[in-house]
């Protein structure tokens, strides 16, 4: 599907803000199947930023239960994730899905770092477009972890980006924001 948005502009904002403040409102009024959150024309938006209805739900589901993460923080979330879209993947999908059974378990560790094996995985699946269903980058378990360590989710997706998924480099920049960050 070819974009409606060139890469370079920021056109897409405008009407991906507004989806998904209309369907926080659905979503607080009942709703909660994702089928029914998005219509056609919200789910041609989504696809067209390589953005998918599961992954908003889920954003909206977790703000309607945590109060995170908030608008702002799934927008820059999809920004970066349209970005790679439509740079690295030229604007078409991935074809593939990430197995559940291949990320590493919640108790790994790298550097001594637990939960940094996973969220590396969960990030380059979110990069790429390949997140299953059942699987939510910045869920409940990424945000602590990326609290912790005082690492913006979106952030975090750029330095996977930008290291292309090297574990060493990813653990240097935890390592060195870590030692940054005063709570």
């Amino acid at each position: 599907m070819q974009s409606p948005y060139p890469p370079e502009s920021n056109d897409w904002i405008k009407p991906f803000t507004e989806l998904y403040e209309n369907a926080v409102q659905r979503f607080s009024t009942g709703i909660r199947q994702v089928d029914q959150l998005f219509s056609a024309e919200d789910i041609h938006v989504l696809s067209s930023i390589g953005a998918t209805p599961q992954e908003m739900y889920d954003f909206i589901e977790d703000w309607h239960d945590d109060g995170e993460p908030d608008k702002d923080t799934v927008l820059r979330i999809t920004a970066v994730r349209r970005q790679y879209f439509m740079t690295e993947q030229q604007g078409r999908p991935s074809s593939h899905t990430v197995s559940m059974n291949t990320l590493p378990p919640k108790s790994a560790a790298l550097g001594g770092i637990r939960w940094l094996p996973r969220i590396i995985q969960k990030a380059q699946a979110k990069l790429r477009g390949e997140m299953p269903p059942e699987l939510m980058y910045g869920c409940g378990g990424d945000r602590p972890f990326l609290k912790k360590h005082g690492i913006d989710p979106a952030d975090f997706l750029r330095v996977v980006w930008d290291t292309n998924g090297d574990q060493q480099r990813i653990l240097e920049f935890v390592q060195q924001r870590q030692a940054q960050y005063i709570p």
